[in-house]
């Protein structure tokens, strides 16, 4: 496969879900047919995206000497369903109304039988997705038991990164470095270093490649989190599918409002004690946050942050991934950084 051909990747990512929840949905419905909600809601939320995490994946395979197969597709194509379950349970610990311009998970299945069902039926299908990813991966034949160990590492950081999170919010945020603490395991690793070991360790990768692979992942990671925190309060609903300033509704303490506030003056920091969080923040109040987040310097920096450690990963990628590899990482780290959704 050329680099050119990562829409073809894309494709066989979809076909190998498609071909993994066609195997699957009779077994659920033999049970009850009133489960088929569970099963289209799934195939709604597999259909498109950008598909990064399969991407690392593949490419990690094959920069570390690994050949292209549908196994290789299906091992990939995995880490999809892993990224549903943590979407759809993140969506429901901060209480989001969309997602990828549709209502959240939590909310459609609200619409039926009322709000406290809707939340207790996401989490059952966030965990069926996660356990889904699971048999999916071993079902490719290449799970090894170096591999493995990475698939369980970067379930657990993910957790731990979603928990500090959640405590990053509770207790109204710290440090410029606790919250780039929360994006490195809540972002950073699940989406970008650990899916480049399991790409890698699935084809016998040694130290050295995995070693480069980290080098490379986690500033990238760290840029991708930035970027996604910039969209979170700047963003235009009409691309991310979410409303305008949803972040801040959420009261999402992110590096981007950590380093406002190490700049802000009082009244700039009176501004988002007092909007910060506010689930009925209406435009004016996110007109006003945004401001303070413009004028304390806090959008050039975090700008700047990605900038330094988009350089910094795509330095790290050298003569020990496979050529053709190393150029799809150099386009993929492009596509998570210089994005609009």
């Amino acid at each position: 496969m050329s680099v050119l051909d990562r829409n073809d990747l894309r494709s066989r990512v979809q076909l190998a879900l498609d071909a993994f929840l066609d195997a699957h949905e009779p077994s659920l419905l033999a049970m009850a047919d009133e489960l088929a909600p569970l099963a289209d809601e799934v195939r709604a939320f597999l259909s498109g995206g950008k598909r990064l995490r399969p991407g690392f994946c593949f490419w990690g395979h094959l920069g570390a000497g690994g050949k292209d197969s549908d196994d290789l597709v299906r091992a990939a194509a995995s880490l999809e369903l892993f990224q549903a379950a943590a979407i759809i349970h993140d969506d429901v610990m901060d209480g989001s109304d969309t997602r990828r311009g549709r209502p959240a998970v939590h909310r459609r299945f609200a619409a039926m039988h009322g709000e406290q069902f809707g939340t207790g039926a996401a989490i059952l299908l966030g965990d069926l997705c996660l356990s889904w990813s699971d048999e999916m991966l071993v079902g490719s034949g290449l799970l090894t038991e170096q591999s493995r160990a990475v698939f369980d590492t970067m379930r657990a950081e993910l957790m731990a990164g979603q928990y500090l999170d959640l405590l990053e919010q509770a207790t109204g945020g710290g440090t410029v470095e606790s919250a780039l603490r929360v994006a490195r395991y809540k972002s950073a690793k699940y989406t970008i270093v650990e899916p480049l070991h399991l790409g890698a360790t699935t084809a016998a990768a040694g130290p050295e490649v995995l070693e480069a692979y980290s080098a490379y992942g986690l500033p990238l990671g760290i840029a991708f989190q930035l970027r996604d925190d910039l969209l979170g309060v700047f963003g235009d609903p009409a691309v991310t599918g979410k409303p305008a300033g949803d972040d801040l509704r959420e009261g999402k303490r992110t590096v981007l409002v950590a380093t406002a506030l190490r700049s802000a003056t009082g009244a700039q920091a009176e501004v988002v004690r007092t909007r910060l969080g506010d689930p009925g923040l209406d435009a004016d109040g996110v007109a006003a946050l945004q401001q303070v987040l413009v004028e304390t310097g806090a959008v050039d920096e975090v700008e700047a942050r990605i900038t330094s450690s988009t350089e910094e990963a795509l330095a790290a990628l050298d003569d020990r991934v496979a050529g053709e590899a190393r150029e799809a990482l150099r386009d993929l780290a492009i596509e998570a950084t210089v994005r609009q959704t």
